[in-house]
């Protein structure tokens, strides 16, 4: 499995080998000791998510509060999607910058986001399916969103796609707004709780 640093700190691509036969093919996404090398600790499961997507659907820009924070390691199943990482850590150097990942069936390439980065997506074909292991459980109230279409953060989207977003997504404040509120995370509490090599 290669591992590859993002251009935002705290994230990272794994791209596993994927061994085709007459059958189909196997691939591990997530393989422990390759992680444990690349972020100097093993991934700390504590829930899965499985979200299926039409082409066009976008997901995101979601964080979790920290504290207490939730790492997030994604991987595309079934069809393919345009994957962004986006730093909301306050105080941190690419703060309000971001990076992207092509995830598909074929390469099970995965992506790492250490707890504070943001999390978002646009499903590029029908029967997109995400896959999500993520560090801790789920409380309604410590999951957050930042507008994807923000054009502050300017996420670049694919042409010919139609935007389908939940209300919740739609509804959700832009970063500058995010900030100004005191819902984001701050970088130096990051990095001191949840340090990356």
């Amino acid at each position: 499995m290669k591992a590859r640093k993002l251009a935002i700190d705290g994230a990272i691509e794994f791209t596993p080998t994927v061994f085709p036969d007459k059958r189909g093919l196997f691939a591990s996404p997530l393989q422990e000791p390759a992680f444990s090398e690349a972020v100097g600790a093993p991934f700390p499961l504590s829930r899965t998510i499985h979200s299926t997507s039409h082409r066009g659907v976008m997901r995101g820009i979601h964080f979790t509060t920290t504290p207490p924070g939730c790492a997030k390691y994604v991987h595309v199943a079934r069809g393919r999607a345009l994957d962004f990482v986006v730093d909301t850590r306050v105080g941190s150097p690419t703060f309000g910058q971001w990076d992207s990942v092509e995830l598909d069936e074929l390469s099970f390439r995965a992506v790492y986001l250490a707890p504070g980065l943001g999390h978002a997506f646009v499903s590029l074909e029908d029967n997109t399916i995400m896959s999500y292991l993520c560090s801790a459980r789920y409380v309604p109230s410590e999951e957050l969103s930042i507008d994807m279409l923000d054009p502050a953060v300017g996420l670049p989207l694919p042409d010919g796609i139609e935007a389908i977003r939940s209300d919740r997504d739609t509804a959700a404040p832009t970063l500058a707004d995010a900030l100004a509120q005191g819902l984001l995370p701050d970088y130096e509490y990051c990095q001191r709780h949840f340090p990356m090599p």
